[in-house]
């Protein structure tokens, strides 16, 4: 019986990270912003590589299907799975085209959404984490781009 309980124990664990990990990998820059600025990203568990750097990343927490559709202008009904990660960018760190992503300003966070076989991601400078509403969004100096990337 324990046996049974911990099989099951494991498998949803196993389903549940899973779930939650759909934006790790290879992504190739797709919008405009992510050829021009970031090039072609890759996650994993604990880092982003943007255009060859690497960076530590730690996952906060999942997105809820509201911060998602605010963030990303995504159908809050549609599949599909977000997260938060805090990460350290320095200012001075320069990408394609000797581009920031945040300006003169750290970047302190990293927003993701995963819908089918497309990677939406939002940078955020700031200490606090980002609130992700349609309002604060719209009034925020803190997010410096959203990008996008295919498979």
């Amino acid at each position: 019986m324990k046996i049974c309980i911990r099989l099951a124990a494991f498998c949803v664990l196993g389903l549940a990270v899973a779930c939650t990990a759909q934006d790790g990998g290879y992504w190739r820059a797709a919008s405009t912003n992510a050829k021009a600025i970031t090039g072609d990203i890759a996650i994993s568990p604990s880092k982003v590589t943007i255009n060859y750097f690497g960076f530590l990343i730690a996952r906060v927490r999942s997105l809820k299907p509201e911060e998602a559709a605010a963030a990303f202008d995504a159908d809050v009904n549609a599949p599909g799975n977000g997260a938060l990660y805090r990460l350290d960018i320095s200012a001075g760190r320069r990408f394609q085209h000797h581009n920031t992503l945040c300006g003169t300003e750290d970047t302190q966070w990293m927003a993701t959404y995963v819908s089918g076989h497309t990677l939406q991601v939002a940078f955020f400078s700031g200490q606090t984490p980002p609130v992700l509403t349609i309002d604060a969004l719209a009034n925020t100096m803190e997010r410096c781009g959203t990008f996008a990337y295919a498979r």
